[in-house]
């Protein structure tokens, strides 16, 4: 046989034996391959069963907050045409005397009002800039403001709707704010916690039922950092500074 034939045969051998050998490489890739031995599943324990259901709760806690603003009428029903600084006054002259006196416990934020001339977000203005979103799925925004409760580090944070021309609070909330988001028909407050290296996540939802934003999550979570944060102590309202995260649509 002539040499050159043979080598032709040789090479031709070796090919068919790498093509092969391939194939079965990307076969044994594209096979299951075990995960090792799985825990086995636990039934939750109910405990005390003997133990008689409450039928109603312990503590008033205010699960649903929904109240009309007076005298904040709507014709057009554009939350838009509402004056931020207005309905901060509005509800600040519920409790004149947190804001009033030297001896009001808000007494810092009463005296800046004065300085919110040109609106919400501006200069020394406590009330903080407004955002609008749909939050309830009607495809009409809702406003959602915020206003910084001083002397400290405790930031109001209010959702407001338009119902039958009035202006409507559908979500209040008292606290010291690590940042806000509003994702979907939420609004999440995350703040600093007493215990080292975690934060609180709480969640606010919509829900058409009670026409409210209702507290759907309460979480403890991890954040990694173990520098010890004060938390305050929750203020009068009943309820536990705000740096707005969220963008507007």
């Amino acid at each position: 046989m002539p040499r050159s034939h043979l080598t032709r045969i040789v090479a031709l051998s070796a090919l068919v034996a790498l093509l092969l050998a391939a194939a079965t490489a990307c076969g044994d890739a594209g096979e299951l391959q075990g995960a090792g031995p799985t825990e086995t599943a636990v039934s939750p324990d109910k405990l005390w069963p003997r133990l008689t259901p409450a039928s109603r709760p312990a503590y008033e806690i205010g699960e649903v907050n929904r109240e009309a603003v007076k005298g904040v009428m709507l014709p057009g029903d554009d939350i838009r045409d509402v004056n931020p600084v207005a309905v901060v006054r509005k509800e600040m002259d519920k409790s004149p005397g947190d804001y009033e006196g030297q001896n009001a416990q808000y007494r810092e934020t009463g005296r800046l009002m004065a300085q919110c001339g040109g609106g919400a977000g501006h200069g020394k203005c406590p009330v903080l800039r407004p955002y609008y979103r749909d939050l309830t799925g009607d495809g009409r925004p809702e406003l959602t403001l915020g206003f910084r409760l001083l002397p400290g580090k405790t930031t109001a944070v209010r959702v407001y709707t338009v119902e039958k021309h009035r202006l409507m609070q559908v979500m209040s909330w008292d606290d010291a704010i690590s940042s806000v988001e509003l994702a979907g028909r939420s609004v999440i407050i995350r703040s600093p916690s007493e215990v080292a290296g975690y934060e609180y996540r709480l969640q606010w939802t919509w829900d058409a039922d009670e026409k409210a934003m209702l507290l759907t999550h309460d979480e403890m979570l991890r954040t990694g950092h173990r520098k010890k944060t004060a938390h305050p102590s929750p203020s009068p309202s009943g309820s536990p500074s705000l740096t707005p995260s969220a963008s507007t649509p």
